[in-house]
């Protein structure tokens, strides 16, 4: 038996309103896992470029001094796709005046994710330093999508837009890193 304050209240169609949040539940989770997949997605290509070449050319790469282990890039790399895909998620959900554009800064910016890793790891082999300075334009773009990005969904949630700062940190970082690469190879 439910207490008084769970009981289903009619909803404006004549059915309940548990009806209603159960199905607005099942929403949310799909949303949830659309963008989980999108994410998922991307790493998963991205990681499909970089195993190739990580133990290839990139193994005896001159690599910036305050280069992290290559193991570190996996597990900060997930945390980060599941913190955009979370973020992302927020903003759909509200549905704001502005979702529609916030999402379209999303989407540029994923796809901008999503052509950094074979330019920079696929493309070296056959284009030499050529490929790591299309890389680093690249990889700046995505610094100002995701900022961009940024400011579209901090208005939207304000927590969507905190997640992405750490993404933001990474990504200069990441720049710094395919800078030195590009300089000295």
């Amino acid at each position: 038996m439910q207490a008084p304050h769970e009981q289903p209240t009619a909803a404006p169609d004549g059915g309940t309103a548990a009806v209603a949040e159960r199905r607005s539940a099942r929403a949310q989770l799909l949303g949830l896992a659309v963008f989980l997949g999108a994410s998922a997605l991307v790493a998963w290509l991205g990681a499909f470029a970089t195993l190739n070449n990580v133990d290839g050319w990139y193994a005896t790469a001159d690599k910036a001094p305050w280069s992290p282990p290559n193991w570190l890039f996996g597990p900060v790399w997930t945390l980060l796709y599941t913190a955009m895909a979370v973020a992302a998620w927020l903003v759909w959900r509200r549905r704001a005046q502005r979702t529609g554009p916030a999402l379209a800064a999303y989407g540029v910016q994923l796809g901008l994710n999503l052509s950094w890793t074979p330019v920079f790891f696929s493309l070296y082999p056959v284009m030499g330093t050529a490929a790591l300075w299309l890389g680093l334009v690249i990889i700046i773009a995505l610094v100002i999508a995701v900022t961009v990005t940024v400011l579209y969904f901090g208005p939207i949630s304000r927590t969507a837009g905190l997640l992405l700062l750490p993404y933001i940190s990474w990504l200069v970082f990441a720049t710094s890193l395919n800078w030195w690469a590009a300089l000295h190879n």
